[in-house]
């Protein structure tokens, strides 16, 4: 039994030996226990669970993935949502009384009926609190507190121009003046709570409208399941108009305040905000402000030569300048959009385009885009955004011999973008999309007496995260929680496997190199292998992306499930190999839930959908690789997430049951204290956090080996996810990819 004897870390009743066809003995790696409650009763599960497609085979069926444990075996756990309740029949009740409403007695009904005194139910009624009403003078007050600031950037930014400057405050006025009630009083409520976004319940799912349902309204329709996935934090991928063909994935935004007409129209992503603020779900979107599409308004005018547009932009007269700039700026897209300027052959004119050619950079130098471009984000909150996400924000300031890459005038302008939300809306964040190295990402976040963006992302330990899994080594991995476990707590990061976006491989290679001697082209090239598949031994199935054979600077493309070998297995009909790339694939989002701030989910991931080929044969999607993990999310895959007999139910329960864990222990809240420890294994990660008197101690195997691990801290502890309680953690044995949460309390 590869030499181990105490299984110390899995119940007995979880796991089962059996002997593969070639002779060799093959332990199961343990599923996530659900308890019994939990589950879909086999009745309901009939007509819920729809036949799987057969390019997604079920589990071995003479072995079930799970041991259903009996009612008295049921480990220890906080309940989890009921899901008894398919797709569709929660869409049929969606328009059903909230049940506290249920719960009042209907104003039909008589004192009789309702068995409850009439002066008892007066007093009810005076108990109850008197309506709120939103201030009449809060734009006043919180601008008051911010005038001088705001004003010093301002004309600091733009030379003094008070005219500029006196425009912009009263559009803040009339933006103000245009936010409904229902806004105006959660703006209250939350700046009345400002950390509501720092609960550890919150989880994110980011997903394309078209992929997911089709149109907004069919996103709105679909809120049941996205609430069944325990999602409270919506990222709907850029919507608003951009040109077909020319959209970049709906960043060349043509115009701010139409949504691309066939996902919907305007009404239809404010009702949906709506929707989602009854349901408490936060509602986030993209706002595009490095660049417009050139068929935006601006940019057909500056085109035609109308006076004051071209200076929105970046135009000139012939390559002189543009050739100085292109010393020093980093191209962005080397392979498919080289440079950063283009030629326009109808004016006789260069004009900047750092991302691709029909993207035009717009010119924050100039007041009247600050101006235009801060009452566009503001439009988008007025319809109910919650989040505003910062696209590209390191680079919106243009400076000749720079690299036009996060120089001061950004911070200044992110500043008075946070102000200018506290004044207007100061329930709306905003998240800043920051894909850099920690040293450039933090000073995002401002200071705490001039704070920046809300949240940023925490793309670091993301690349680094496959990494590790690449290498089975976790010492960078270490390394890079240590850099952030430093920072202060009040920085909040957005946690993630996989988004729309490639893995870029920006991970530290001069400590890779002084502790290793790992050559950096070299590095790129083996995870680029290891990730496609080339690599011997390798399961995972992904594409590369811009990729540069002279610079060997290829990103990585793929879904999560994928890219963790469960297409691999899928494909060789291998239930070895399949329960090994779920339980990869279990460990890593276990691994993101452990790191303080938000975790999201990219869409699809909570099912295991694998990478989509079909772009391959789209005429306009065919050269962008990342469309494989941008596919159509498959509803037959989500119709089988509660039946643990299929890959699809143990990669759903599995997930849903660690999530509810994290939302109801208090040591994952994100004031708690946070370090790393050596396991002594170089294949195990550990992770320590401790808050009010309760200390969680996490290890993660990124090896596909049994392993040993152990952690000086004493006991007892009790395991969350698979029960058991254990005097001390000298000894974990850990299934391969296997993970533990042991919890020990004081007192």
């Amino acid at each position: 039994m590869n030499g181990f004897k105490n299984w110390s870390v899995i119940p007995a009743r979880t796991w089962r030996i059996r002997q593969a066809d070639e002779g060799d003995g093959w332990l199961k790696i343990p599923a996530i226990p659900i308890p019994v409650g939990e589950l879909t009763p086999a009745e309901d599960q009939k007509e819920a669970i729809q036949p799987a497609p057969a390019k997604a085979p079920e589990a071995p069926a003479e072995e079930p993935a799970t041991v259903l444990l009996k009612a008295e075996e049921v480990i220890e756990a906080v309940e989890a949502p009921k899901a008894e309740e398919t797709i569709e029949e929660a869409e049929e009740t969606k328009a059903e009384e909230p049940a506290e409403e249920a719960k009042e007695p209907e104003a039909e009904e008589t004192v009789e009926e309702t068995g409850e005194p009439e002066v008892e139910e007066t007093a009810e009624e005076a108990e109850q609190p008197a309506p709120v009403h939103p201030d009449p003078d809060a734009f006043q007050r919180r601008l008051d507190s911010r005038y001088d600031e705001l004003k010093w950037l301002y004309c600091e930014l733009y030379h003094g121009d008070m005219a500029a400057f006196d425009y912009f405050v009263q559009m803040l006025r009339r933006c103000w003046a245009q936010r409904k009630d229902a806004l105006r009083l959660q703006d209250q409520r939350r700046e009345n709570d400002p950390d509501w976004y720092r609960r550890r319940d919150l989880l994110g799912m980011m997903l394309y409208t078209n992929a997911f349902a089709g149109t907004l309204k069919g996103v709105e329709e679909k809120l049941p399941y996205i609430q069944e996935c325990g999602v409270n934090y919506l990222h709907l991928m850029p919507l608003l108009e951009s040109p077909k063909g020319r959209s970049d994935g709906g960043y060349a935004v043509s115009n701010f305040r139409r949504v691309q007409p066939e996902l919907g129209t305007m009404e239809d992503l404010e009702s949906l905000a709506d929707a989602c603020r009854e349901k408490d779900i936060s509602l986030c979107l993209d706002f595009v402000m490095n660049h417009t599409s050139e068929d935006h308004e601006w940019a057909r005018k500056a085109r035609a030569g109308e006076p004051g547009y071209r200076e929105r932009y970046f135009f000139y007269d012939n390559w002189d300048i543009p050739r100085e700039f292109e010393k020093t700026v980093p191209q962005v897209f080397p392979t498919t959009a080289p440079g950063s300027f283009t030629w326009l052959d109808d004016c006789k004119q260069v004009v900047m385009t750092n991302f691709y050619p029909y993207q035009w950079d717009l010119n924050y130098a100039n007041p009247v885009v600050f101006n235009d471009m801060t009452e566009n984000l503001l439009y988008l909150t007025n319809r109910g955004i919650d989040v505003i996400r910062l696209d590209a924000v390191p680079y919106i300031w243009k400076q000749l011999g720079t690299t036009c890459r996060n120089l001061p005038q950004v911070h200044t302008l992110v500043r008075m973008m946070r102000m200018v939300c506290e004044i207007v809306c100061p329930s709306v964040l905003l998240l800043g999309e920051v894909v850099m190295e920690p040293a450039k990402v933090v000073p995002y976040f401002g200071s705490p007496e001039k704070p920046e963006c809300h949240m940023l992302y925490n793309v670091t330990t993301m690349a680094t995260t496959w990494h590790t899994l690449a290498t089975g080594d976790v010492s960078l991995l270490r390394h890079q929680m240590d850099t952030v476990c430093a920072l202060p707590r009040d920085f909040l990061f957005l946690n993630y496997l996989r988004c729309h976006d490639d893995i870029g491989w920006g991970l530290d290679y001069p400590w890779l190199k002084e502790h290793f001697g790992t050559d950096e082209v070299t590095h790129k090239k083996y995870l680029n292998d290891w990730f496609t598949g080339k690599w011997p031994g390798s399961g995972s199935r992904g594409e590369l992306y811009n990729d540069d054979p002279h610079l060997g600077d290829a990103r990585l493309c793929g879904t999560t499930a994928s890219l963790c070998g469960v297409e691999a297995a899928d494909y060789e009909k291998n239930p070895f190999k399949l329960e090994r790339a779920i339980a990869c694939d279990l460990m890593l989002h276990a691994w993101m839930l452990t790191q303080s701030g938000i975790p999201v989910l990219y869409s699809g991931d909570e099912v295991g959908q694998l990478n989509d080929y079909s772009y391959h044969h789209d005429g306009e999607k065919w050269d962008d690789s990342r469309y494989i993990h941008r596919g159509n999310f498959q509803w037959d895959l989500a119709h089988m997430r509660r039946d643990e007999t299929t890959r699809q139910g143990k990669q759903f329960m599995g997930l849903r049951r660690l999530e509810q864990i994290r939302a109801d222990e208090p040591t994952f809240d994100a004031r708690a204290d946070v370090w790393t420890f050596d396991t002594g294994c170089p294949h195990v990660l550990g992770v320590g956090r401790w808050y009010q008197g309760r200390k969680l101690i996490a290890m993660f195997n990124f090896s596909d080996q049994f392993v040993t691990a152990s952690s000086w801290e004493k006991g007892p502890y009790r395991e969350l996810v698979y029960g058991g309680n254990f005097d001390d953690l000298g000894r974990v044995e850990l299934f391969p990819y296997g993970f533990v949460w042991m919890l020990h309390t004081e007192g």
